[in-house]
């Protein structure tokens, strides 16, 4: 094969990597394959600041709620005694698609588990475009939507950002950024602080 042929065709190659890395669907797929190899392990401890509560200031959690897809109301005031698992996403957030497979792995294995809560929180609040990307991947997680603040030391603007409250409310673990939440070490953490 001559040097011409052969750069024409590593042209083509590197076009057709480019436009699967842009095309969507793709790099989801792509994203998750990296995740499935370890590259993007959650991080499963609190913040150093976060790691004691402060005297006299009030635990986020206690002021912080939720609306589900049904309409109801969750305060995280009434959730006190269990581990609550907290991934705040949106449906145009690529990487936040690509972890939801991950996170619905740990979900089955949990839902049943009445010391362990999930609420897979869409950001923006938009119910419809939320409940098409569950019906069309398959999922069903337990979606639900901001209805008040959320505190900075859990979301500071970043998406995917997922955290974990132990029984008293406290941060227990924060991730910025997409994860395979599928892992066993994963499982691990949460069944430690359910045991706690």
């Amino acid at each position: 094969m001559n040097p011409k042929t052969k750069k024409i065709i590593g042209n083509v190659v590197f076009v057709l990597l480019i436009g699967l890395l842009i095309w969507p669907t793709s790099r989801s797929y792509f994203q998750q394959m990296l995740m499935k190899i370890g590259l993007f392990k959650p991080t499963l401890e609190a913040p150093k600041q976060s790691a004691k509560p402060i005297a006299g200031v009030q635990n986020p959690s206690n002021t912080v709620s939720f609306i589900n897809h049904s309409g109801e109301t969750i305060r995280l005031s009434d959730l006190k005694g269990k581990v609550v698992f907290i991934n705040f996403w949106a449906t145009w957030c690529g990487p936040c698609r690509a972890e939801m497979p991950s996170i619905h792995v740990l979900y089955d294995q949990y839902k049943d588990n009445p010391h362990v809560v999930f609420l897979i929180v869409e950001i923006e609040g938009d119910k419809e475009k939320a409940a098409a990307f569950v019906k069309a991947e398959k999922l069903s997680l337990p979606i639900s939507y901001p209805n008040s603040d959320i505190p900075k030391e859990w979301l500071s603007g970043s998406i995917p950002t997922t955290v974990v409250l132990d029984k008293e409310g406290h941060l227990a673990a924060r991730h910025e950024g997409m994860a395979d939440y599928s892992r066993p070490e994963v499982m691990t953490f949460l069944q430690d602080l359910i045991n706690k």
